[in-house]
């Protein structure tokens, strides 16, 4: 018995040791080190790939394929993109901006949830709409707007019509790509605990979609903030500034500084929103055990 004991707790200790080194080895140098080790991680490659951006537009501009006027350098951007960011009116277009792509991606959420929930459970929707969603995803957001401001006119309601038709077949997608995959055990087992249709859908399908609903959503962003700046271009409403105003009218002013500023700053709240995205789908891994898979 004193020998069975033994080998157990030799088995243990091993055990233990092996679910130690496959979880990264234990907690040795505290937490601060590990989160400093992490955001390092983060913000070495972003601030290498800055540098590079800049030392080749900076080599652009000294190769004199246009003029300053047209192609401005980054010595010229820099402090016309400070002095905007110290603007009040220039966040009040930032804001305008940001709750127009708010609006649009959260109405667009709905209705890509509803459509993929109904499309992805029915099979005679499927053969009806499965195709025709694919073929909305792919056409370009701006050939809407020409319908759009027939049906609106210059509002901004024609600018969330068309961020709408953008985003939510995006999203749709992705909840039908998510549901067609739902491993089938999964489906056995809901059947085996007396789930029957929506219960079924909440409790089963969807938390199993999950991970290529969240690539939907952000897709679904990617298509919601380029149609919300192709419509800014196009449709310029009065007393209404917006970071596609300030493009409009900086290009009309043939203002390369003030242009490419703004190009900064929604290249840059792009990379934010895309942060996020990145945020939820790391929990989401780290919730399936998945994430020590990816690193």
């Amino acid at each position: 018995m004193a020998v069975d004991q033994a080998t157990t707790d030799t088995h243990a200790r091993q055990l233990a040791g092996l679910d130690a080194l496959e979880l990264g080895g234990g907690t040795h140098g505290g937490i601060a080190p590990r989160v400093w080790g992490r955001v390092w991680g983060r913000v070495w490659p972003m601030a290498l790939a800055i540098g590079m951006v800049l030392a080749i537009w900076q080599g652009v501009v000294w190769a004199g394929f246009w003029p300053d006027y047209v192609f401005a350098g980054p010595a010229d951007v820099v402090p016309v993109l400070a002095d905007r960011l110290t603007s009040g009116d220039y966040w009040e277009a930032i804001g305008v901006t940001m709750r127009r792509a708010v609006t649009g991606f959260a109405v667009s959420v709905l209705i890509g949830l509803l459509l993929g929930a109904v499309v992805s459970r029915i099979r005679v929707l499927r053969a009806a709409f499965g195709s025709l969603i694919t073929g909305l995803q792919t056409m370009p957001s701006i050939a809407w707007f020409p319908l759009a401001i027939l049906l609106f006119g210059l509002t901004e309601s024609a600018i969330t019509f068309v961020v709408i038709l953008g985003a939510a077949p995006s999203i749709a997608n992705g909840l039908i790509a998510g549901v067609d995959y739902t491993p089938p055990i999964l489906l056995r087992a809901g059947h085996v605990l007396g789930f029957r249709r929506l219960q079924l859908y909440r409790h089963v399908i969807l938390p199993a979609s999950l991970p290529s609903f969240l690539a939907g959503l952000k897709q679904g962003w990617a298509f919601a903030w380029r149609s919300l700046m192709a419509g800014e271009l196009v449709v310029i409403i009065a007393h209404q500034s917006s970071l596609g105003e300030r493009l409009f009218f900086d290009r009309e002013l043939a203002d390369s500084a003030g242009l490419l500023a703004t190009m900064i700053v929604i290249l840059f709240i792009g990379i934010g929103v895309d942060l996020l995205f990145e945020t939820a789908d790391n929990s989401l891994r780290r919730r399936w055990g998945l994430a020590q898979v990816r690193n």
